[in-house]
């Protein structure tokens, strides 16, 4: 069974902090670039010494080699040990401080030589090349040991070459000079050393801060952790740097807004287009629980500002419990309707008891024909208008409600509208939010009255529902479509400014539009035109035109603005 990372660590002695593992580190590191630059600095200083002191010697070789009348001499002299030459060589041997000063004639016997003996023998290393007018610079081993030596060509006053200098500094002069520039050296590497674990130190703190004191393992741990938390909770998550830009997406958040990891990089408006959306991620919708609408989707959008000056905007798909508000809506609806035709029944059943113990047979049946037949001409009115099952159960369900409200639900006489609709229940959920808002919008008024029009023209159909409330100003006409408006206050179960921005959605979707306007009796005039929303056939049914005749409801799916 091989050991877990934690007893090697324990091991090798390594500390588990993280704090102390980057100070370590760090100091390894400092402590490894000051050793490379002292090694690196003096690998090529030795060169550079015995360069300059080459380049010494060569200069007091051409200063000899200068000197007025000491090529003379040693054409017209002998070469003894007290000769003009070796003393003109000692003098400035002396005063440069070289190791020996050697001038030689053509055939290499020495005219000077820091060893009087010297004098008059041949020189112990090959002078041609200085004798053939070159001159020369070289570390080589001669009477008096290894020394940096210099070597020139000694000339007469007409160019003429009659020997040569050859100059020599003591090699071990350069190696000391070396050797006392190490205690220096070190003590630059050391202060750099000094400098690196100050830095080290303060690096290590500021990590520590961040970090928190965890390992790496415990960091490499959470990471994981946080991968798998991201992508397996069924809730979108968006994180968003201080620039703007998306910088995470989960899975979830990707399935709500139909967007990809192409996104991560990119604004909210560049990755969603411009919206309520976008709005709500950017920050420039604030408050909790933000309602928007993303394609077929509503959504609750939370955004949180991070310490890093970015944001996490959090998302919860909250279609379906919408889809329950409108179904809880329908039934309270149907309720209402129930409730009205119990009402209404209840008085129509104490009426016809009344004639009954009256004895006024006669006028009982008429009572019960005319109860009877109103219903039955109602519904066959609207079925006359609207083919479609749906749409036709709407309205008549509606008008039951807006008769307990005490409004008047009208099908225009312009109503016009075959049974063969592409999307017959976006439609319904259209109808049902407006004509809502329409018998809310005259709910206490009087002479209330709501009118439904439904007329089609070749393949588009056009929807108009008119009211005789106050109306809604002209800077509130867009305002109104927009998730999350409202004038009303919402209900218990659920958020109002949802309807209308679906409404305006659904026709959108089938390339179509909503708007809203003034109408004739001064209220609100709501219009949607569908394209393409009926099916192709090739022979439509002519439709009658019966006038116009108070409906009915039933409840649809809706939403309030």
């Amino acid at each position: 069974m091989s050991p877990t990372p934690a007893a090697r660590r324990l091991r090798l002695g390594l500390p588990r902090r993280m704090f102390s593992q980057v100070l370590l580190m760090q100091l390894a590191i400092a402590a490894g670039v000051a050793v490379l630059a002292t090694g690196l600095f003096l690998a090529p200083l030795s060169a550079q010494l015995d360069d300059q002191a080459m380049r010494r010697a060569l200069a007091i070789a051409q200063t000899t080699a200068a000197e007025p009348g000491i090529a003379d001499e040693v054409r017209t002299t002998p070469a003894t040990a007290d000769g003009p030459v070796q003393r003109i060589a000692e003098r400035i041997r002396k005063a440069t401080h070289a190791e020996y000063i050697v001038v030689m004639d053509r055939r290499g016997v020495r005219w000077s030589h820091p060893t009087p003996g010297e004098v008059g023998r041949t020189v112990s290393t090959d002078p041609h090349l200085a004798l053939a007018g070159k001159e020369v610079m070289e570390i080589d081993s001669g009477t008096l040991g290894r020394s940096a030596r210099g070597k020139v060509p000694l000339r007469d006053s007409h160019g003429g070459i009659v020997g040569a200098v050859s100059v020599g500094i003591a090699y071990d002069s350069v190696r000391a000079r070396l050797i006392h520039a190490i205690p220096g050296l070190f003590a630059y590497a050391g202060g750099a050393l000094a400098v690196g674990a100050l830095a080290a130190w303060l690096i290590s703190r500021r990590v520590h801060r961040q970090t928190r004191d965890l390992a790496f393992s415990d960091i490499s741990g959470l990471l994981a952790e946080r991968e798998a938390m991201l992508h397996g909770i069924r809730e979108g998550v968006i994180a968003l740097d201080r620039a703007g830009r998306v910088r995470l997406l989960n899975d979830e958040a990707q399935r709500l807004l139909g967007i990809g990891d192409e996104s991560v990089g990119r604004s909210p408006d560049e990755a969603l287009g411009e919206g309520r959306t976008a709005d709500v991620l950017a920050g420039r919708v604030t408050g909790t629980d933000l309602l928007t609408v993303r394609g077929q989707r509503v959504l609750v959008a939370n955004r949180m500002p991070t310490d890093d000056g970015g944001a996490v905007a959090t998302l919860r798909d909250r279609t379906e419990l919408e889809q329950l508000g409108r179904e809880l809506d329908s039934t309270r609806g149907l309720i209402d309707a129930l409730r009205a035709q119990d009402h209404e029944h209840a008085n129509r059943m104490h009426t016809l008891l009344g004639l009954l113990e009256l004895e006024m047979y006669e006028d009982a049946v008429e009572f019960v024909g005319e109860v009877v037949g109103d219903h039955r001409v109602t519904a066959e009115q609207v079925t006359e208008k609207v083919h479609d099952p749906l749409l036709a159960a709407l309205l008549v369900g509606k008008a039951t409600v807006a008769a307990e409200r005490g409004v008047a639900l009208w099908v225009s006489d312009r109503t016009r509208l075959p049974d063969r609709l592409v999307d017959p229940r976006g439609l319904v959920t259209v109808v049902g939010n407006l004509v809502d808002n329409a018998l809310d919008a005259v709910a206490g008024t009087l002479h209330a009255r709501v009118e439904v029009e439904l007329r089609a023209e070749g393949r588009t159909v056009i929807l108009r529902v008119r009211d005789t409330g106050p109306g809604i100003p002209a800077e509130q006409r867009e305002l109104i479509f927009m998730e999350g408006w409202s004038t009303k206050t919402p209900p218990a179960h659920r958020k109002r400014g949802i309807g209308l921005s679906l409404v305006r959605k659904l026709a959108e979707r089938q390339g179509g539009s909503a708007t809203v306007g003034e109408a004739e009796d001064g209220g609100a005039e709501f219009t949607v035109v569908l394209p393409e929303a009926l099916a192709v056939r090739d022979r439509e049914p002519a439709l009658s035109t019966p006038t116009a005749q108070q409906s009915a409801p039933q409840s649809a799916p809706e939403e309030e603005s």
